[in-house]
């Protein structure tokens, strides 16, 4: 099963539904790293809402994602954590790394939007910050 990866202008959003396998996290991250460079977005909302709990492999993956991304010049927004889910983190000592996080969705796609209208003229995706 693959995970849809939506467009809107130049933010990518994909939401996971249900709990995932490890190979389907995997594919997640290719997914997403592939639709970034092929689709030249600058940002990417990955909603996690539904998710009841995150084991420290997908806490991996979701680090590793948002690293990516800010290689390949995007930035990254997960949004939707539950309560448990940041308790659960906490506990285990797993950090999303460098990784913003908003409530909602919307929010999510706002923080990006709101990055993106700050960026000098002429910045494009192939700017690495320096």
């Amino acid at each position: 099963m693959r995970l849809p990866v939506l467009k809107l202008g130049q933010i990518l959003l994909t939401s996971i539904q249900s709990d995932i396998t490890d190979e389907q996290a995997r594919t997640l991250q290719t997914d997403l790293l592939t639709h970034l460079e092929q689709s030249r977005a600058t940002g990417v909302v990955l909603d996690i809402s539904a998710l009841d709990i995150i084991d420290s492999y997908m806490a991996r993956v979701l680090s590793e994602i948002a690293a990516m991304a800010r290689l390949m010049g995007g930035d990254v927004v997960i949004s939707g954590m539950n309560p448990m889910v940041a308790l659960t983190l906490v506990e285990m000592g797993r950090e999303l790394v460098q990784v913003e996080t908003t409530l909602t969705l919307e929010q999510g796609v706002e923080k990006l939007r709101a990055r993106q209208a700050a960026r000098p003229l002429g910045w494009d995706s192939d700017h690495d910050g320096s």
